[in-house]
């Protein structure tokens, strides 16, 4: 968009190509003298947030807007000669993917210390995925892309690896006692931390969709003593010892050619009917306008609204969010410079939480220290 068009409307749109890019600015650098009548352009998966005079002036949904403002075509060129034919009313426009951004991968750098009930302090590696969305476009600029000026993928997914590997510490502390009861709980405890860190996230405007914990890993001489012992409890049942055994030839016998593949594709082909029908029949109107119309739960009763609605319907809540407060994540109006609610100022930001035994930093509210895994 050109800063020196003095006569013609703008017509503001952004077409994201690769689709990692979280939030684009228009212009991209300053300010700009978007006249009264532009055409802003927002497309499915997108919401556009006007600023005007420094200010969030609205937040649009998809669809053909109109901007509002004081620049009028050749008549603002005229009265700005006092400012070098700059005209003094700058707005912008940040255009925010509101799509989920997925298969982003998070693990420990370095490892961390988990205190093991059996087996001691511990030294844990731990990976998995996760999926975002932004939900709050209007806080997430304010607290992320203005602060910390983080606008793709890449930078936001440094920010959320960090916090992810400091709140698995919290939780395997709180809800772990050894190693040994890992296996069959990855599920259980990818929802649990998927929980946990919704309140986290939901500071700066984004929601987890997903979170999944792939690996959690001792050390090598850690896995050599807990396959041992599993070896001696084994052994030591040989009721146990010979179902196994019947369990690996039953699996043997299953994966060989011959009768069983056979009855097993007949029983795919006697399915192929019913399958065929039930992607042929038609779907309820109810169902395709509610995969037409994107809604989201309301953070305060849950029901679910429009993701270009302003208010709740059923407990009217006002859904856009400006700011939060840093200390006990209240609702800010613009411009606020204290909290209503516990009276901090705005600018504030809770202290890091330092562990008295090795002296390292932890993010507020932590409970168990990264690095020596002792209780804050």
């Amino acid at each position: 968009m050109s800063s020196h068009n003095a006569v013609f409307l703008e017509v503001i749109e952004w077409f994201d190509s690769g689709g990692q890019q979280l939030v684009h600015r228009i212009p991209e650098h300053g300010s700009a003298e978007i006249k009264f009548g532009a055409q802003l352009i927002v497309r499915e998966s997108q919401m556009g947030v006007f600023f005007y005079n420094g200010q969030a002036v609205e937040v649009f949904g998809p669809g053909r807007h109109t901007l509002k403002t004081a620049n009028i075509p050749i008549l603002t060129k005229l009265l700005s000669v006092p400012w070098a034919l700059t005209s003094p009313l700058r707005a912008e426009v940040y255009m925010v993917g509101m799509h989920v951004f997925s298969n982003l991968k998070w693990g420990t750098r370095e490892p961390v210390a988990f205190r093991d009930s059996q087996l001691g302090l511990v030294r844990l590696r731990a990976h998995g995925i996760f999926n975002f969305q932004i939900v709050q476009p209007l806080l997430f600029i304010n607290r992320f892309v203005g602060s910390m000026g983080l606008s793709t993928t890449a930078a936001v997914e440094d920010y959320l690896r960090s916090v992810i590997v400091s709140r698995l510490n919290d939780h395997l502390g709180e809800t772990l006692s050894s190693l040994l009861d890992l296996p069959g709980q990855y599920e259980a405890l990818s929802l649990s931390l998927q929980q946990r860190l919704q309140e986290d996230l939901s500071h700066f405007g984004l929601g987890l969709t997903q979170l999944y914990i792939t690996s959690i890993t001792p050390p090598p001489d850690v896995q050599q003593a807990i396959d041992d012992r599993s070896r001696l409890e084994v052994i030591g049942n040989l009721d146990q010892l010979v179902k196994l055994k019947a369990a690996m030839a039953m699996e043997k016998a299953a994966s060989a050619p011959g009768g069983a593949g056979e009855g097993m594709g007949m029983g795919v082909g006697l399915m192929m009917p019913m399958m065929m029908a039930q992607a042929m029949a038609p779907v309820a109107p109810a169902t395709i306008a509610k995969l037409a119309t994107p809604t989201v739960p309301c953070p305060a009763c849950e029901s679910p609204v429009a993701t270009s609605a302003h208010f709740c319907a059923a407990c009217g809540r006002q859904l856009v969010v400006y700011d939060q407060c840093r200390h006990c994540d209240a609702d800010l109006s613009p411009g606020a410079r204290f909290c209503s609610q516990c009276g901090h100022k705005t600018e504030d930001k809770p202290a890091a939480r330092v562990c008295g035994a090795c002296q390292a930093e932890n993010l507020p509210a932590s409970v168990f220290c990264n690095q020596c895994g002792e209780r804050l």
